[in-house]
């Protein structure tokens, strides 16, 4: 088996990396060296593998202190709309070799470090993955914050500075078990702390009308302290601010304790506001009813409209004294975008300042409000889902201060809509904010929708369920409020940085405009069917089959083969995602090869991976079914090397930007309807896999761009799940009627797949046959019949090739620029920029 060349070997061939000038890798080496020097503490003389890493990771983050420092600069003297970003996730992965890309410092960084006897493929490997978010949302703000810099946009994205991230997934004995996540335990080399920017948060205490205003009394301060990692657009120059907080106890966090002789216990408890940015919640659409996660959501938001304010009254680069004083301008400098309903406390807290502490006119905060803030919906689940709504309880505990959402606000809109539909009391309850009953509720996502001027969904099909089902009332009110902005993905790191040798591909074809314009793939359309394009594009998927069999087997022991069709279904573990449906074709094909061995079958190898929820039971239980699926079918002798099942483990950033390149089928099996829009499709799309999958989320405008008959598109739409929904769906029929069906469940059910426990998947079985909302049997006979087609194009690697060139050709309306210059366009109000700002050793003008 030939050796798959490495990404090192690669990128000596590769253009686009920028060309490793003898200057660039002579300073290179030479700052290396000097960190490396002052990295070494004097009792140590040998270097460690880490102390190579952070040496070079403080080498690269030289080059882009000065642009950062220009680029802010270059904000404060024009003074431009700034944009921000908020979201409780941000999903960055490692951080070094994308600054190299966007830099384009790769290959000088790639010549210096093997000049100095050392692989840079193993120092990136040394890096942790930043995992501050739990899946789609979270890596979606990341690679928005890649394209607001690249489009030269002066953004800022705030969050929160978990100390654990999400949690590390192992498996053992075919459980997943959750350890923590301790991504911070070496330090950090790409943030900054800010202690001179650090502000108070007030949680508790009362509130007090006096003639002069509202007073927030007796309140448990908790500090905010920002930590800034930069931001580096491609090869432009521009380097933004991810801004993260994280909590501290203020000196004299409980004082009055010390008097009494608890000094020890006071200082103990400063943990307990510290807590505030101790870890992320693990679930992925799925609301935690928690105090402490009510905290988290007022943390952020407290800390970062301080900071947005501060930033709007000072003009000067540098000065901290207010020069503006009037709110009037407020939403001509200021976009504030909510990354779903977890910062929806930003209306009411931009309320709160304006009114109590402005002195702004309540009419005109209202507007002010209104016109900054804008809405992302995330969710298909409607908006009586308890994934919206805080009990008015935790609310006045946490932030009494904050009027709840603004009472008289609640009562105005309450007002408005009465006005307009006289008499329809059901119409009133259902677009509350309030929400009456024995224990009131506060609905979050209504409260976003009524306090911005924009509210979106993130894929076309999920835009129009928005409108018709998840805020339809809201919708006939104000229509012209709604908009969709599909989904993308950075081609930085999800291209050039993940699989080098299929971006030179496309350069050597169509130059390497396509990074920054990704529309320009199109040019490969007319050459789908040139042999040396064929050619090359599948020794590239070869190439990375190699690469990636190798990792399985020195990193899980595991032996595939790589000429077998790698068939990778990659996401968080949910139901309505589908794991389940998967499973039921692994084992369907292993009935089939056992039943006639002599027959020819495609070799598969079946990829599944993700996190489950620590409490999400059901999606535990799928995890345990792969891995007990995995050790039968990998074990019989008789499949021998036509079909494997791997669980991924451990799936997160870092692992994606492995896997996906070397994936020759993308699974992308939701129930029609349920999946808001997904990105890691677009990503297998870009990279070269066909999908299979349903009309659900953007693979219907992926289906549209390419061409329905270049994926694989099976089941049920939305209008026949709800004419399923109006008529009862009954598995059993299904089980019934279809014998491979019925005999892959009852495997399943009698411990065929789990001897030593037969009554392990009972509940899977159970929910499958009795209570499954997904109707994973109702797509089960199409599915089968679809992967048949999948086997039979396999069979022809030319045509095979063919369509994943058209597939790759019709991927541009997939990239976040898109996506980010349509926010910035029709949402924020400004315009996206190709200004270059000229490099530190060059004069600004």
């Amino acid at each position: 088996m030939a050796k798959p060349l490495t990404d090192s070997e690669k990128r000596k061939q590769i253009s686009v990396r920028g060309i490793a000038g003898l200057g660039d890798v002579a300073e290179v080496r030479k700052s290396f060296n000097r960190h490396l020097h002052f990295t070494l503490v004097k009792d140590r003389n040998v270097a460690t593998p880490r102390d190579y890493f952070f040496a070079l990771a403080h080498t690269v983050r030289d080059h882009l202190v000065g642009r950062w420092i220009r680029t802010q600069q270059h904000y404060y003297e024009r003074d431009p709309k700034r944009i921000y970003y908020l979201s409780l996730e941000f999903y960055m992965g490692r951080t070094l070799q994308n600054t190299m890309v966007n830099l384009g410092l790769q290959n000088a960084c790639d010549e210096a470090i093997y000049q100095l006897g050392l692989d840079l493929e193993e120092l990136e490997e040394i890096e942790e993955d930043a995992g501050l978010g739990n899946g789609g949302l979270g890596r979606l703000a990341a690679c928005f914050l890649d394209s607001m810099a690249t489009l030269g946009l002066a953004a800022y994205g705030y969050g929160i500075r978990y100390e654990f991230g999400i949690f590390n997934q192992k498996i053992v004995n075919g459980w997943q078990v959750e350890e923590a996540d301790d991504w911070l335990r070496y330090g950090n080399p790409w943030e900054k702390a800010r202690p001179e920017y650090m502000l108070p948060v007030h949680f508790y205490g009362r509130v007090e009308h006096t003639p002069e205003g509202v007073r927030w009394l007796d309140t448990q301060v908790v500090l905010a302290m920002p930590y800034d990692t930069p931001v580096p657009g491609y090869k432009n120059n521009t380097v933004n601010t991810m801004r993260l907080w994280s909590a501290k106890a203020p000196n004299d966090f409980k004082l009055h304790d010390f008097n009494v002789g608890g000094y020890i216990e006071a200082v103990l408890d400063r943990n307990l506001a510290e807590n505030i940015s101790r870890v992320l919640y693990p679930n992925d659409n799925f609301f935690e009813g928690k105090e402490l996660r009510l905290k988290q959501e007022y943390f952020v938001v407290a800390a970062t409209l301080q900071d947005i304010i501060r930033r709007f009254k000072s003009s000067k680069f540098g000065c901290r004294d207010p020069v503006r004083t009037c709110f009037e301008t407020f939403p001509d400098k200021v976009a504030i975008q909510l990354n779903d309903t977890h910062p929806a406390l930003a209306i009411p807290e931009l309320m709160r300042i304006l009114v109590d502490v402005e002195k702004v006119d309540w009419d005109k905060a209202w507007e002010i409000t209104k016109k900054t803030c804008a809405y992302t919906n995330h969710t298909v689940w409607g908006a009586a889902a308890p994934g919206f709504s805080w009990t008015e309880q935790n609310f006045r505990r946490g932030a009494p201060g904050i009027p709840c959402p603004p009472a008289h606000g609640s009562l105005t809109w309450k007002q408005h809509v009465a006005a307009l539909f006289p008499g329809d009391v059901d119409r009133l309850r259902r677009m509350s904010v309030i929400e009456e009953g024995d224990c009131k509720r506060i609905n979050m996502a209504h409260l976003c929708v009524i306090g911005t001027h924009a509210v979106n969904g993130v894929a076309r099909i999920h835009s129009e369920i928005v409108k018709q089902s998840v805020f339809k009332d809201f919708y006939e009110l104000e229509p012209e409020k709604f908009q969709n902005k599909t989904n993308g993905i950075t081609p930085r790191r999800w291209l050039l940085l993940c699989n080098p040798g299929l971006a030179d591909t496309i350069v050597e074809k169509i130059g390497e405009g396509f990074l920054t314009d990704l529309s320009q793939l199109k040019k490969l359309l007319p050459l789908a069917s040139d042999e040396a394009l064929i050619r090359d594009v599948a020794k590239v998927k070869q190439e990375n089959k190699l690469k990636f069999s190798a990792f399985l087997e020195k990193e899980y022991k595991v032996k595939i083969n790589p000429s077998s069709m790698f068939d990778v279904h990659v996401k968080r573990i949910h139901e309505y995602k589908r794991q389940l449906l998967n499973c039921l074709h692994v084992v369907t094909l292993y009935n089939r090869i056992k039943k006639d061995p002599a027959r020819p079958f495609v070799p598969r190898t079946v990829m599944i991976g993700g996190k489950a929820a620590p409490g999400y039971h059901m999606a535990k239980m799928i995890i345990k079914l792969v891995t007990s699926i995995g050790d039968v079918v990998n074990h019989d002798p008789v499949v021998g090397d036509r079909l494997k099942v791997i669980f991924l483990e451990n799936y997160r950033v870092s692992l994606a930007e492995k896997v996906i390149p070397a994936a020759d089928l993308s699974q992308q099996i939701s129930t029609a309807g349920t999946e808001a829009s997904g990105t890691g499709n677009m990503k297998f799309m870009l990279n070269g896999a066909l999908t299979i999958g349903t009309m659900d989320g953007a693979n219907v405008e992926m289906a549209e761009e390419a061409g329905a008959e270049n994926l694989f598109i099976f089941g049920l739409r939305v209008e026949d799940v709800e004419a399923l929904d109006q008529k009862g769906y009954h598995a059993r029929e299904y089980y019934d009627r279809l014998p491979e069906l019925r005999q892959a469940v009852d495997q399943i059910s009698s411990g065929f797949f789990s001897p030593k426990e037969p009554d392990c998947f009972k509940d899977v079985v159970n929910m499958l046959l009795n209570h499954d909302r997904f109707k994973v049997f109702a797509d089960y006979e199409a599915y089968v019949a679809c992967q048949g087609q999948v086997d039979q194009l396999y069979r022809n690697p030319k045509e095979w090739t063919k369509k994943v060139i058209k597939n790759i050709a019709c991927s541009g309306k997939f990239s976040s620029d898109r996506t980010i210059t349509e926010y910035a366009r029709d949402i924020w109000g400004v315009e996206p920029s190709d200004l270059q700002i000229p490099p530190p050793n060059l004069p600004k003008d």
